[in-house]
């Protein structure tokens, strides 16, 4: 029996925080392995459907009208249980009782953290970059980035307006916990005077005050400042700033719309291109892979290798968002 003739079964599942982009991913594991006669199963809920088996069979109507929608139709959930031995062993039980020979995974570090744990339990896992926080290593764009930051960016520009008529400085916080590609790109984006990233932010905010004293000397009439969620603390930051300068001071937290939203035509192309090898990658017999994007083309790494890989904001974009903001 050839390799692609062992995989005969094939399921999907969507973890971790939702981004726009996973319903084309979706939709593209479902048709493209529904062409190469194989059989289809969507997994509600993530980990935690699994383990309580929220198992469909899918069909390839069953993604009609979905690539153009935000969020996920397979929906996601948080599993403390799935952390734990017994959770993951429990998880390939299931697979293996609902003939699961392969699945693909769509999600960040801690949806590959548990596909991992399923490869190593014989289960055949493939990986896609889901998350808006483009905080994985191994990849140079996640799916639903692209989105998440044009969201923010046209909320950010009309927080501007309202900022300039007010002579207002405006604190708007973007998602990123542990990343700060959203606040770096939107910074630039949007001409931000002061960009808060977690990973250079050295909590010093009298440099912020100083910076919106010496620009109000300058003649600047508002004072744009986007902070990532992983300092926030954005409200009494404002009123801290407003109490040191004189200059009214607000706060705005863009919060989980970053998340929703139809998907860009980038997330849409690259889910569905992404999906579609996924399941090229099953059917050719490879296991414990994740997809990703590098220098022009689609690659992917063993899921130990890409776990294992630090990501740090590029220094050279971050010294050009600091010049020009000036």
């Amino acid at each position: 029996m050839s390799t692609a003739d062992r995989i005969q079964t094939i399921a999907v599942l969507t973890s971790g925080g939702d981004a726009p982009g996973m319903n084309a991913a979706i939709r593209a594991v479902v048709r493209t392995a529904l062409s190469k006669g194989k059989k289809v199963k969507g997994i509600k809920q993530g980990y935690w459907g699994l383990l309580n088996e929220k198992i469909i069979d899918m069909q390839g109507t069953d993604v009609s009208n979905t690539i153009q929608t935000g969020g996920t139709i397979l929906g996601t959930a948080r599993c403390p249980e799935f952390r734990t031995v017994e959770g993951q062993q429990l998880g390939a039980e299931i697979c293996r009782k609902h003939g699961i020979d392969g699945l693909v995974v769509i999600g960040g570090d801690g949806s590959y953290a548990g596909a991992q744990k399923l490869a190593g339990l014989g289960i055949n896992t493939i990986g896609l970059p889901g998350t808006i926080d483009l905080d994985i290593a191994c990849t140079e764009y996640t799916i639903g980035f692209d989105t998440a930051i044009n969201t923010a960016m046209e909320a950010i520009d009309k927080v501007r307006d309202t900022s300039t008529s007010h002579e207002r400085c405006s604190i708007i916080e973007v998602m990123g916990r542990s990343a700060g590609y959203i606040a770096l790109w939107c910074g630039i984006a949007n001409g931000a005077e002061d960009i808060l990233l977690p990973e250079k932010y050295d909590y010093d905010e009298q440099k912020l005050i100083n910076n919106i004293i010496s620009n109000r000397k300058k003649g600047k009439k508002h004072h744009i400042i986007i902070n990532a969620e992983g300092i926030g603390h954005s409200t009494s930051m404002a009123r801290r700033i407003e109490a040191a300068t004189g200059v009214e001071t607000r706060a705005t937290i863009l919060g989980h719309m970053q998340r929703g939203g139809s998907p860009t035509c980038r997330d849409r192309f690259v889910a569905s291109i992404m999906g579609a090898y996924a399941v090229d990658l099953l059917c050719e017999g490879k296991t414990k892979r994740v997809v990703a994007y590098r220098d022009g083309e689609y690659v992917d790494y063993d899921i130990d290798e890409a776990l294992a890989m630090k990501k740090t904001i590029n220094e050279y974009e971050y010294e050009v968002a600091k010049m020009l903001s000036r």
